[in-house]
């Protein structure tokens, strides 16, 4: 498969953003308040984090040296930096909360558009090309918008757009582990993952002895920390594999704390490969 251009990136983290928001249809403000799996995290706080960090992104693209600002602060404190921005939006009512990342969606994805797509985009960490800033959003965008749906008791369905989120799931092996101050196993995993529609999404050498494999929607949700991976039906051989999984993190700041063994129903449970 072709890699993804600016402009499919940019329809693609639309339709995500269209997707979550029409969850938020029709939600009262006891809705907005609703709990969702993240501890102490509610869907305002979801909304309100896509919003701010889809601004963020939209800084990035257009004013690299104005976006230093919040950089330099992230990275003076990650965890009280993220306290910080979600204090900003905790009078806001979820009708704002709605307009407001409505907005700023709008906005990164006008800037998106206009940029050259060469430009290197800073964030809290390296620069990245565009088409991975992009990737990124979709990542989150989609990331947050599951534990809105387990706030709501809602099921989604699956689309091609979470070949996105997987792809960014296996680059960000090596950060999981950096992440962590552990050293990354030098050994190449081959991922093989089964789409929606049965489509076949692979990643590394085919050759290689340690190997993930399953449905893509559970790889995406144990990379993304919303589900354990005990809670999958993922298979995975013992060694680097089993540990890459254990602490993959596809999202940028601290070590998340993810999800506990069983918090969520399921028939199948993760699955050594002989």
């Amino acid at each position: 498969m072709s890699a993804p251009d600016v402009a499919s990136l940019s329809a693609d983290l639309a339709a995500e953003h269209a997707a979550v928001d029409a969850m938020l249809a029709g939600l009262g403000d006891d809705g907005w308040r609703t709990p969702t799996p993240a501890p102490g995290w509610t869907i305002s706080d979801q909304i309100g984090h896509l919003a701010y960090f889809d601004g963020a992104a939209a800084l990035a693209i257009t004013d690299p040296a104005g976006f230093e600002v919040p950089k330099q602060e992230a990275e003076a404190s990650p965890v009280d930096f993220v306290e910080a921005v979600r204090a900003g939006w905790a009078d806001r009512t979820g009708a704002d909360l709605r307009a407001w990342w409505a907005a700023e969606h709008e906005r990164l994805v006008d800037a998106a558009r206009a940029a050259d797509p060469d430009v290197r985009v800073p964030w809290f960490g390296p620069p990245m090309s565009l088409t991975s800033k992009l990737t990124a959003r979709i990542m989150e965008t989609w990331a947050h918008g599951q534990d809105v749906a387990d706030a709501l008791g809602r099921t989604r369905p699956p689309t091609d757009r979470l070949r996105h989120v997987a792809h960014i799931g296996v680059r960000a092996r090596p950060f999981s582990y950096l992440v962590r101050g552990l050293p990354t196993p030098d050994v190449d995993i081959r991922v093989e993952l089964t789409g929606p529609e049965g489509q076949a999404w692979e990643w590394g050498d085919p050759m290689s002895a340690d190997r993930v494999s399953g449905d893509a929607e559970e790889f995406c949700l144990v990379v993304t920390q919303r589900r354990h991976l005990d809670d999958t039906s993922l298979r995975y051989t013992p060694g680097p594999s089993q540990e890459w999984l254990g602490i993959a993190q596809a999202f940028a700041g601290p070590p998340g704390e993810g999800r506990r063994a069983g918090q969520f129903e399921s028939g199948t449970r993760g699955a050594k490969e002989s």
